[in-house]
């Protein structure tokens, strides 16, 4: 279920309260007149169903409820009412099949956004894959892959190219683009200092690493395992099952293959930069066509079912 608390204008309640009582799948409605100061109005509380959602936040964005008022959408984790298990059963579909695409666009907005932050956290995980590459040591890149976010603004890329909003693209690109330049540049400063310790050779590179020699040597194998992927992460953002998305986060080798290319183009081993380059957009290519692909068909499925019961004869079963 989800918890939906409006500041609605007084000489608009009457309207939003028609739509939300004519909404199947809500329930439990509260309203506390003149209750909100800034802005003034009054406060509208309700639960829904989550698969009723996404229409019926984007019918209270149509009343322009979030400009002259405010919409907050809070997810509930745990809710023990009748009413409420009576309202999710006369939803239409199946709330983990649900995308709120208001919900989702917020999201990525967020984590496509370039940040001190993201770059940070992008630098540190492409130098540990460096060591991880560099001591061919699988542990240390399954670690720099869960540390790394790139996946947000991946994600942001797919979102804006399904809901049609380039600004959410060029910023979901700006971020990707800008943050990789900054952490292989940082690495490349890295494995430089790290080179003058001694701690990082010529040797290393050029020394058969079995364990990690993948990341520089892409094939067909490279971009099924990131197309399957980006599905994977997709499903975990409009399913919010963030467990599925750490699952992702270390299965693509894109913080590795930026690692390897900073580190190699450090030593002017193009092979490997070139290689490991291939891999990287390979990675970021699969995801963000899987991601784009698993949003249209979500929002197709979607689609095709509300039309079906649109279309449905009164009283007709919903589930």
């Amino acid at each position: 279920m989800l918890h939906l608390r409006l500041i609605v204008p007084a000489d608009r309640t009457d309207e939003v309260l028609h739509l939300v009582e004519h909404t199947v799948g809500t329930t439990h409605l509260v309203v506390l007149p003149a209750a909100a100061r800034n802005p003034a109005g009054d406060v509208v509380l309700f639960d829904v169903a989550r698969e009723a959602g996404d229409e019926l936040i984007s019918a209270l964005r149509r009343l322009g409820i979030d400009r002259s008022g405010s919409i907050t959408v809070e997810n509930t984790d745990l809710m023990l009412s009748a009413h409420a298990d009576r309202a999710e059963e006369e939803a239409p579909g199946e709330g983990v099949d649900a995308v709120l695409w208001e919900e989702l666009t917020d999201a990525t907005h967020e984590e496509s956004t370039f940040s001190v932050t993201y770059a940070a956290f992008l630098s540190v995980a492409t130098m540990l894959a460096a060591c991880g590459v560099m001591l061919d040591n699988a542990i240390l890149i399954v670690g720099a892959m869960a540390v790394g976010p790139e996946f947000g603004p991946l994600a942001g890329i797919s979102t804006a190219l399904v809901q049609r909003a380039p600004r959410l693209a060029w910023r979901s690109l700006w971020t990707l683009v800008v943050g990789f330049a900054v952490a292989m540049a940082v690495t490349a400063g890295f494995a430089w200092m790290m080179n003058a310790f001694g701690l990082f050779t010529y040797a290393m590179i050029e020394a058969p690493r079995p364990n990690t020699a993948f990341i520089w040597q892409p094939d067909w194998m490279s971009f099924v395992v990131a197309f399957l992927a980006g599905i994977a992460g997709t499903l975990s953002l409009t399913s919010a099952k963030s467990g599925a998305l750490i699952g992702v986060a270390i299965s693509v080798t894109t913080v590795p293959a930026a690692a390897n290319a900073a580190v190699a183009l450090s030593y002017r081993d193009y092979g490997q930069t070139s290689g490991s380059v291939s891999q990287l957009m390979a990675n970021l290519g699969g995801i963000v066509l899987a991601g784009t692909l698993t949003l249209l068909v979500q929002k197709a499925l979607w689609a095709a079912r509300r039309r079906r019961i649109a279309a449905a004869p009164p009283g007709a079963s919903q589930g």
